[in-house]
């Protein structure tokens, strides 16, 4: 958490010494920041920051992906003439134990149009989800698994 915030002051400090307060700016100084708390020698290697936030880059970089596929997707579904949803409520059994990354993971496929969570077992250990595309809900429940699952398991262990 330590790293992080230093990495925070060095994005705000360059925003401010170059006078451009843009978000573009700020996250080239947060790049750059990364990179200098990366080769300080200050920093010990082994500091989890350094292998956390690729893989929360690469997580919100597969859910902006998935956002624009399926806002596409739901687009073509409203203006097309002939419906071709197929809705199903699907029951996902989970993988991921912990609570944190259950709520992240139900919002990250609530957030995606033509999904919502519509529960979390007491247990923690199944989703139900309401989706308006789905052939196979074999196919689906692999999807979520190999998708957001894995990516929010890596980000956040």
């Amino acid at each position: 958490m330590r790293v992080f915030l230093l990495n925070l002051i060095l994005a705000i400090s360059w925003s401010a010494l170059t006078g451009n307060a843009t978000l573009a700016n700020f996250c080239f100084g947060f790049f750059l920041g990364y990179l200098a708390l990366r080769v300080s020698p200050k920093i010990p290697e082994g500091t989890k920051y350094f292998q956390r936030l690729p893989r929360l880059i690469r997580l919100a970089s597969f859910f902006l992906q998935e956002l624009v596929v399926s806002s596409l997707r739901a687009a073509y579904e409203v203006l097309s003439p002939k419906l071709q949803s197929r809705p199903l409520v699907v029951r996902i059994p989970l993988e991921i134990t912990d609570q944190t990354q259950i709520f992240i993971l139900a919002n990250l496929i609530s957030l995606t149009p033509g999904t919502v969570v519509l529960e979390i077992t007491q247990d923690n250990s199944e989703l139900l989800v309401h989706t308006m595309f789905v052939d196979d809900p074999d196919i689906f429940r692999e999807e979520i698994h190999q998708g957001f699952e894995k990516r929010v398991r890596e980000a956040f262990s």
